[in-house]
């Protein structure tokens, strides 16, 4: 295959964690007898700690207390993610070892921070496809800029333009497509726009569709 390293998302695109967080950020809500956003929560997806405040408050206002809302958020995603193996999205393995038969290098490239994204991916039995991992307390910017995409590249010493990219999020494509990979979209909890659409990049059902194209 022309491409020389492949880079993916985690959150919703290899592991099946977006509805937790979605569950969890709901239920405390719940807790703290504040109204549910769904349209703003859905604008977090994809996006780092700092972007995340910032989308939630200006949803919300500024008398939300975002501390409390993010301190038992947390706690209750946390209380699952880190104690038990989430579920694999299909055809993840299958893909993964394709590349491996390949040579072909592969990266995590998530905005989520290290620890978590470690933990996450052990327990899942997939850390070990990995070459590196680039995470959101690494980069200035958070997806949709580039910056986290060009930082899994460099790790791999793989021009950003010889690069596989694979994303379920509106945010996360448009950082690789800006980063100038070449973007499979795998849509988890959000169907992409026709804009985004515009962007030209692949959108399939399943990483065993992608995996049917590449072959």
């Amino acid at each position: 295959m022309s491409y020389q390293a492949a880079v993916f998302d985690m959150d919703g695109l290899l592991l099946d964690s977006e509805r937790v967080s979605y569950d969890t950020f709901a239920a405390a809500c719940h807790d703290l007898g504040i109204e549910f956003k769904e349209q703003v929560y859905l604008k977090i997806i994809g996006t780092n700690a700092q972007q995340i405040k910032r989308i939630i408050v200006d949803g919300y206002g500024p008398e939300l207390p975002y501390d409390e809302l993010r301190a038992l958020w947390l706690d209750k995603y946390h209380a699952i993610t880190m104690h038990q193996a989430l579920p694999v999205k299909e055809g993840v393995v299958e893909l993964l070892e394709w590349l491996k038969s390949k040579a072909i290098p592969m990266a995590v490239a998530t905005s989520s921070n290290r620890q978590v994204a470690q933990v996450k991916l052990t327990n899942a039995k997939l850390i070990d496809y990995f070459d590196s991992l680039s995470t959101g307390c690494q980069v200035t910017h958070s997806k949709p800029h580039p910056e986290i995409f060009l930082t899994a590249a460099s790790t791999l010493s793989v021009a950003p333009e010889r690069c596989l990219a694979f994303e379920d999020s509106d945010n996360g494509v448009r950082a690789a497509v800006s980063a100038g990979m070449h973007v499979y979209q795998i849509p988890d909890l959000i169907e992409p726009s026709e804009q985004l659409k515009s962007l030209g990049h692949r959108i399939c059902g399943s990483l065993s569709e992608a995996l049917s194209e590449l072959r």
